[in-house]
């Protein structure tokens, strides 16, 4: 039987030796293709795996915790839309691994297509010169902004060759790739067929506002529409699959308006993974990208194979996307699965664009921004905080200078910083930097300790949620806590007073060193530089603060006789260009970013 399997699958690939058989009722779709005389061979559908939801917080089981972002095209240097998604799974990340769960964190490059060519071409490179050139871009820039992923995959790489191959024999055997004729209007960018209705005036691609080019070529499908039915019922039956919600309604009417097969190959284009025993067609981009979620699992130092790739991790916890490739993340990609006989991965989260200063972002517009830059100018910290604490992750957010600088001084330099450096500086002047007693004794009879596990509670269960930003404002609320009762305890008097009024004003400054300690672990997957740094000024070494956990955030852990470092700024204000021009004295520039500790520091490729 195998064999005889081998045999068909092997007659199918090979062109000159075309199979008759007629058009199945499921391959009837509203395509423009005339189908030639080859179709595969069906044989026995795989019945495919649920998606699973656990819960969100991540903690509990031995399953890793996969979470991915988009493999990001080369054709360009990142640019901010990708660093901002990946400072999202970054600080999903850590968060996880706060919990003590076993995190894979994917991210990489998808190297393959006809405008990885083109841009190659342009820059008198050839495509794996430029491929180099750009995927390296990509690891310099997640290094500066700490990212901290456990695999980079490249599609270039030859195990995600093996394993896209493997893939794609199985879905053939699945009886679910077929041949035919097409043609349509394809838009280079999108590396895509467009549908007429959805295109502007003059054939216009409605994302790149380019005419699209009209094109017949013979191309391999894959048949999507089998798939119908399979998706309506994934998506009903499992909400949770695409997130947030109005991402979930879009998919769905994507879905019930009918879904058509779609070319999995290209006849024209030479930069790509040959369609196995057919050297003149290469793998269509998405076809093979896609497949780098898996194919990012597999070891280095093994045999490229599907199954152990896949008994590796997958099914992917959490797939983070732009909503511009939410439709090949949660229809095309679920359908392949589904013929390969594989898991679903349990969320699809789509979320929105950037824009500055309330416009669309673009180089004819002359207002992009450059995240190098970005970071170069302001650092990790801020970068990371602004982003995750004002945008509300799903939907799209906007970039303003005036409003990045303002928030990052009152909330990290003011709210943050400030707090720590003048609680140590009292404590150097009237105790010799060393705590007086236990945490734990220091608040007895106050309320306080129960107002931060409060609102440590709910930074939890947001970051849990993937609501980073409220994640953010529940540790802000810590610090203004803290801000509020140094105010109106006023220890600086107390410790004038002297005697029992000294000693209460000793047993504060514990409180609001422990309550930093707590902010630290807190903000650690937002701001994992700054949080070393408050963790460093409370006399802990880099390795306690690696061996931290989320557990940690309970009330208890500084002791009496614990000798706190001299104090300096944690994050100094960064210069506003507003305020020079008005004339106030312009604040130093931020601290200069320092190494960070073992565990948190990004992973090199």
């Amino acid at each position: 039987m195998a064999a005889a399997a081998a045999a068909r699958i092997n007659l199918f690939l090979n062109p000159t030796k075309p199979l008759n058989s007629k058009a199945t009722a499921h391959f009837r779709t509203h395509l423009r293709f005339q189908r030639r005389r080859t179709k595969a061979t069906s044989f026995c559908t795989r019945a495919s795996a649920a998606p699973r939801h656990d819960d969100a917080s991540g903690a509990g089981g031995s399953d890793p915790f996969v979470l991915t972002t988009p493999l990001y095209y080369v054709n360009a240097p990142p640019h901010l839309g990708s660093a901002y998604t990946t400072i999202a799974a970054d600080a999903i990340a850590r968060f996880k691994r706060l919990l003590g769960k076993k995190v894979i964190f994917v991210t990489g490059t998808d190297e393959h297509g006809e405008k990885i060519a083109a841009a190659a071409a342009a820059n008198a490179a050839t495509p794996a010169q430029h491929c180099d050139l750009i995927s390296q871009s990509y690891i310099s820039l997640w290094k500066q902004l700490d990212i901290s992923y456990d695999k980079f995959i490249r599609t270039t790489d030859p195990k995600h060759e093996a394993i896209v191959k493997e893939f794609y024999s199985r879905v053939l055997a699945n009886g679910d790739i077929y041949r035919a004729d097409y043609e349509g209007l394809y838009c280079v960018n999108c590396e895509e067929y467009k549908d007429e209705k959805e295109l502007l005036e003059n054939n216009c691609c409605p994302t790149h506002l380019k005419p699209c080019d009209a094109r017949k070529e013979d191309n391999y499908f894959f048949a999507l529409s089998k798939y119908q039915k399979s998706l309506e019922e994934t998506l009903a039956t499992n909400p949770e699959f695409v997130q947030p919600p109005f991402r979930l309604n879009e998919v769905q009417g994507w879905v019930k308006s009918g879904l058509r097969d779609f070319s999995i190959s290209r006849a024209l284009v030479d930069w790509g993974i040959p369609v196995p025993n057919d050297s003149k067609q290469t793998i269509y981009v998405w076809f093979d990208a896609l497949l780098g979620y898996i194919s990012a699992l597999s070891e280095d130092m093994e045999q490229p194979n599907l199954e152990r790739a896949v008994s590796s991790g997958w099914p992917a916890s959490l797939h983070l996307i732009g909503k511009d490739i939410l439709r090949f993340h949660a229809v095309y990609w679920p359908a392949m699965l589904m013929s390969a006989g594989l898991g679903l991965p349990k969320m699809v989260f789509g979320h929105g664009f950037l824009t500055k200063d309330g416009m669309k972002m673009g180089k004819s517009l002359g207002n992009t921004i450059e995240p190098n830059d970005l970071v170069q100018k302001f650092g990790s910290d801020a970068v990371r905080y602004f982003f995750l604490r004002e945008v509300e992750f799903g939907n799209d957010g906007d970039y303003s200078e005036e409003r990045f600088i303002n928030i990052v001084n009152a909330h990290l330099a003011n709210s943050i910083g400030n707090l720590l450096n003048r609680t140590l500086g009292l404590l150097k002047k009237n105790c010799q930097s060393t705590l007086a007693v236990d945490s734990s004794i220091a608040v007895e009879g106050t309320t306080f300790k129960d107002t931060v596990e409060k609102l440590v509670e709910k930074a939890r269960v947001h970051y849990g949620d993937l609501s980073l930003s409220s994640a953010c404002e529940a540790v802000l609320e810590i610090s203004h806590t803290g801000n509020l009762y140094m105010d109106e305890r006023a220890p600086w008097s107390l410790f004038k007073q002297g005697g029992a009024a000294s000693e209460a004003a000793a047993k504060d400054l514990v409180i609001i060193l422990e309550t930093m300690r707590i902010i630290a672990i807190a903000l650690s997957p937002v701001t994992p530089s700054l949080s070393w740094r408050i963790y460093g000024q409370l006399g802990y070494s880099m390795d306690q603060f690696d061996a931290a956990t989320w557990s940690d955030t309970k009330w208890g852990g500084l002791k009496s006789g614990q000798v706190m470092a001299q104090p300096k700024p944690i994050f100094a204000r960064i210069e506003n260009p507003t305020e020079e021009e008005n004339g106030k004295e312009a604040p130093k520039k931020a601290v200069k970013k320092q190494r960070l500790p073992r565990d948190k520091r990004a992973v090199e490729a």
